[in-house]
């Protein structure tokens, strides 16, 4: 899987404000603030039944209205489900920009959770959406698929770094389906996994040649500790499959043993069961950063 990178370019105008920090460094300092749980807004019509709003656009926006109030200073970063809201039509995603646009502005990082990742000018186009002071849906980090070729996705890295975003490409997911392509091996004998990590170490060292790049790995801990090592890709982890999917703060720790300071544990079903008191949603986001906290012994 070889990459293409090229250097960050920065955006805008001659004279416009400059570009944020790095993710990686506010995600840090995040994590440093209020642990590193990332708390996933996934509003399920089960979850918007349970909640007593009712599965139709108008629920999804008291979901919104609900989350934006109970969330800012008790977590660092939150990750909407893009397809959660798309559901809803044009309606939904006026609730997601509403959503991602409240809570960045109320100082929380939105790690917008779509998966995108095509070809050419397609990539642009997604880029042009999702990264950058400019784009209609913008989002601090963005997840991607890299399987059209980690290459491809050369626009989404390139802007990424230069306005100060994040990408996370999916490495290993928490579902046990992903696991025959994700563990297929390669003609020098690494696994898929293993060779999008180095691929990943390669962008990082070239984007940011000492400290944490700008590029990171949803890497789920639902199948244990890998065979290599992480802590050389120089990047963030996305640790998907927290609570209902059955991971815990003592599987984060085991999978990340060698870089428990880069890993931003997720959880959405399981935290948002707590709903829709404000109070209870904040109670359970506290307990469990506590707990992964302890568990990573930061």
């Amino acid at each position: 899987m070889t990459t293409t990178p090229t250097a960050p370019q920065r955006l805008g105008a001659a004279g416009a404000e400059p570009a944020p920090a790095p993710f990686a460094v506010r995600a840090q300092s995040a994590l440093a603030a209020h642990g590193p749980l990332v708390f996933g807004l996934d509003p399920s019509g089960a979850v918007l039944e349970a909640w007593g709003v009712g599965d139709t656009p108008d629920g999804l926006d008291r979901f919104v209205d609900i989350v934006v109030e109970a969330l800012p200073g008790v977590v660092g970063m939150v990750k909407p489900q893009s397809a959660f809201y798309e559901r809803h039509g044009w309606r939904g995603i006026a609730s997601l920009a509403r959503l991602m646009g409240t809570c960045r502005e109320a100082g929380l990082l939105v790690l917008l959770d779509a998966k995108r990742g095509d070809v050419g000018s397609t990539n642009e186009a997604y880029a042009e959406a999702y990264l950058g002071p400019d784009a209609a849906l913008a989002a601090d980090a963005l997840t991607i698929t890299p399987y059209l070729g980690l290459g491809a996705m050369a626009p989404l890295l390139d802007r990424a770094a230069a306005c100060g975003a994040g990408i996370f490409v999916v490495t290993r997911s928490s579902n046990p389906e992903g696991r025959p392509l994700q563990q297929a091996r390669l003609p020098d004998g690494d696994t898929v996994e293993q060779a999008l990590v180095d691929d990943i170490a390669a962008l990082n060292r070239r984007f940011v040649p000492s400290g944490l790049g700008p590029v990171g790995a949803v890497f789920g801990p639902t199948h244990g500790p890998p065979a290599f090592d992480l802590a050389a890709m120089n990047g963030l982890f996305l640790a998907p499959g927290i609570g209902a999917q059955g991971a815990t703060p003592a599987d984060v720790a085991a999978c990340f043993a060698s870089c428990p300071d880069r890993v931003l544990p997720a959880a959405s079903r399981s935290l948002l069961d707590a709903g829709p008191d404000p109070a209870g949603l904040r109670g359970a986001a506290q307990a469990l950063a506590g707990e992964l906290r302890r568990a990573l012994g930061l």
